[in-house]
């Protein structure tokens, strides 16, 4: 809404003011008054519009995170030129981690990755069959077997990254250094978000339990698909 102007200013300057003097009321005339301010307690429209504004945005923003899910997924971010999708997520995923943190076992390589043992098990398995992932003892311990990135393995990653470096920058051509510095920041966040959300105490309730009254057959149903 545009300031106010000075209503007496505007009427002594107006035609057929005759000789009133300027920032006088004209003679007989009843005072101007200003609009009455609004009454306490009343919602003011900027604060339904703001509300309005963010649900409008976290739409936007939940679309956007599908959207770049799926054609994460479709394409794996695998890269390009001849590795182009030749190494899957889970694979590229261990990989990396065992080159960034070194040998480790079973347990801490899943601890660190956010996912259970017997899916580390799963993933690691043909890694070590193909020779990319060895298995040997652990440096204090002769006992414990610990996974270690191979010479071959590190060469494979190698290839990946620089694939999928190039991807990036592809993706990204015509992005300044500050955006994407700013982008790399938004995502990290967001990520960590994401995983401390999975992990928090919250995804580690169990089920609430089900008693014969709210349950008549005493047996759990099946969980929705």
């Amino acid at each position: 809404m545009p300031p106010t102007q000075d209503m007496t200013s505007a009427v002594s300057a107006s035609p057929g003011s005759g000789s009133e003097p300027a920032g006088s009321e004209p003679s007989g005339s009843a005072p101007l008054e200003s609009a009455p301010a609004p009454s306490a307690g009343t919602e003011s429209v900027p604060a339904a519009d703001d509300s309005a504004s963010d649900a409008a945005l976290l739409d936007t923003l939940q679309h956007q995170v599908a959207v770049f899910a799926r054609r994460a997924e479709q394409t794996r971010l695998g890269g390009v030129g001849q590795v182009r999708n030749s190494m899957d997520r889970a694979a590229y995923l261990l990989l990396n981690r065992l080159d960034l943190e070194g040998p480790m076992g079973v347990k801490a390589l899943a601890a660190g990755m956010g996912i259970d043992s017997s899916t580390v098990t799963r993933q690691v398995a043909p890694l070590v069959d193909t020779g990319l992932v060895k298995r040997t003892s652990h440096p204090e311990d002769g006992r414990a077997v610990v996974l270690e990135l191979s010479v071959r393995g590190l060469s494979r990653l190698e290839e990946v990254r620089s694939s999928r470096r190039e991807l990036m920058s592809q993706v990204t051509d015509g992005w300044t250094e500050a955006e994407r510095e700013s982008f790399c920041t938004l995502l990290t966040r967001f990520n960590s978000a994401l995983s401390a959300r999975q992990s928090g105490p919250a995804s580690a309730e169990p089920p609430p339990h089900r008693t014969p009254v709210d349950d008549p057959s005493g047996t759990e149903p099946p969980p929705a698909s």
